[in-house]
């Protein structure tokens, strides 16, 4: 039976230091009014260009991210992977506008697929669109207006890229996982995405779609993607999420006027997720996914549906993932149970990666009851060292 409360398999790679480290961040970001403040002068302090290095790099840098290089990150790989937790390199720039901007982007996408070619402990990789064009193209394309010359051009360097990283994933034989963006660009987004997955995904599942399952459309869109997927004689390959920006979302949609794509309370969101987990699990001979979820009784309830159906725990198309530095009593144990587990692992420069750490800290305060269960699983595993 998969459980989640050995602490000593979940903070198993984590020395003394480490622990004590994660019970402060963790103290910190349960309070709301600590967290808003101090993003709000983190965001001064980049805008006036003050040095924030010196105090972020040790503390919350060192506990989400595994470095500022590719090479920085060896030592996490390798500390995961000994204990069967799989990495996805994740470059985490934002809100980036140049196009040489992107092109830098790509090439350290690009970077993250060869090392992942030549390592066992690296199944994937992936991108977030924005990274790779403007916010405000996609905007526009969504809304049916028209582009000019130089638009249509910048989007045709675009595709370019997407595909360039999915072509060069595919000849080296690893999947490229496709994240996802606000519901007024995901559109857009999506048709790529699915172009790409009909040109590659012939053989096995080499580019994955994300869908946020918060959105009160994504089961719909999954069951009939699947069917087109199947119709065309390709794989379908998604990672499922709850969702990133349901603040954004209702707001948007309450001064534009129009009905919230966001499902109305947790329950529904709850249900759609486990709903699609089910489903791609029922098909997962032409249906790859990867359970991305901190929701320990989402990951049981898959596990409970492999059993059933006698899909091996390790079976080549399912994977959970979880971002480094959170819910390790999942990752750890069903590592130990010989399901494919994987820690998203961010890299960047320090000042390009605070974004991630922001929405990091505030995930952790706005999802009910995270902080309160990492800081109990921490306290505890402390108290059985100290005997």
């Amino acid at each position: 039976m998969l459980v989640f409360d050995n602490t000593e398999v979940a903070f198993q790679d984590k020395g003394k230091h480490s622990l004590r480290r994660a019970y402060w961040i963790f103290r910190l970001v349960g309070s709301p009014v600590l967290v808003k403040t101090g993003s709000l002068l983190l965001k001064c302090a980049l805008w006036m260009g003050l040095p924030v290095k010196w105090a972020l790099k040790p503390t919350v840098f060192r506990h989400f991210c595994g470095g500022e290089t590719i090479n920085d990150c060896e030592d996490t790989i390798q500390r995961l992977g000994k204990v069967n937790v799989l990495t996805i390199l994740d470059y985490s720039a934002e809100g980036k506008e140049t196009e040489e901007d992107f092109e830098y982007t790509k090439r350290q996408i690009i970077s993250t697929i060869e090392k992942a070619a030549g390592e066992r402990f690296i199944p994937y990789a992936v991108f977030k669109p924005t990274g790779l064009l403007r916010f405000e193209l996609l905007e526009k394309m969504q809304a049916g207006q028209a582009l000019s010359n130089e638009e249509q051009d910048e989007f045709e360097r675009v595709k370019g890229r997407f595909d360039e990283i999915c072509a060069f994933g595919a000849s080296n034989n690893v999947p490229v996982m496709v994240d996802s963006e606000e519901s007024w660009i995901q559109d857009v987004v999506d048709e790529m995405v699915e172009d790409l997955m009909f040109r590659y995904n012939k053989e096995k599942p080499m580019v994955f779609n994300t869908l946020q399952m918060y959105r009160h459309d994504r089961l719909s869109y999954l069951k009939k993607f699947i069917l087109r997927a199947r119709q065309k004689g390709v794989c379908s390959a998604f990672k499922l999420v709850r969702g990133a920006y349901m603040e954004k979302e209702r707001e948007r949609a309450r001064k534009m006027g129009y009905q919230s794509p966001i499902h109305p309370d947790k329950e529904a969101t709850d249900r759609d997720f486990d709903q699609a987990t089910a489903l791609t699990l029922a098909n997962v001979e032409d249906v790859a996914v990867c359970v991305a979820t901190h929701n320990e009784i989402s990951c049981a309830k898959a596990a409970d549906i492999m059993q059933g159906l006698s899909v091996p725990n390790n079976h080549p198309h399912i994977s959970f993932a979880q971002l480094l530095g959170m819910s390790d009593h999942i990752s750890f144990n069903m590592a130990a149970a010989g399901y494919n587990v994987c820690k998203y692992l961010p890299y960047g420069p320090v000042e390009t990666v605070v974004p991630y750490l922001i929405r990091r800290a505030e995930e952790n305060t706005s999802v009910a009851g995270q902080t309160s269960r990492e800081l109990f699983l921490i306290k505890r595993e402390i108290r059985r060292r100290n005997g």
